[in-house]
């Protein structure tokens, strides 16, 4: 029993971040940008830092633009250390429908 409860707390310890998602074009594979928010050490204004983060998404559910939580976990691939746990927030960009160009359209009458 002692031993579960150890167990969940090491999983419940483990970092997690929330992002953007700003590249899908690998297998597998997003690329998340995280932006931090942190006073300058000696003038105190408050600075943007961006950090993208490498992270597994088994079934390529997430889309360019789309808000998710990701988690860290064990070394997956020289880069990744992170997975994804959930799409907090699809993209209104991933939703338009494809629209045809006018060239095709004036073609095909």
């Amino acid at each position: 029993m002692a031993e579960n409860t150890a167990n969940t707390e090491q999983q419940a310890r483990r970092n997690e971040k929330v992002g953007q998602v700003v590249s899908t074009k690998m297998q597998k594979t997003i690329v998340v940008e995280i932006e931090m928010r942190k006073a300058h050490p000696k003038y105190r204004r408050v600075m943007k830092f961006n950090k993208k983060f490498y992270a597994h998404d088994e079934q390529n559910s997430a889309r360019v633009g789309d808000v998710v939580r990701i988690r860290e976990t064990r070394p997956l691939s020289k880069l990744k250390r992170w997975t994804l746990e959930e799409i907090i927030r699809r993209s209104s960009l991933a939703t338009l429908p494809e629209e045809k160009p006018l060239a095709e359209e004036s073609a095909t009458k």
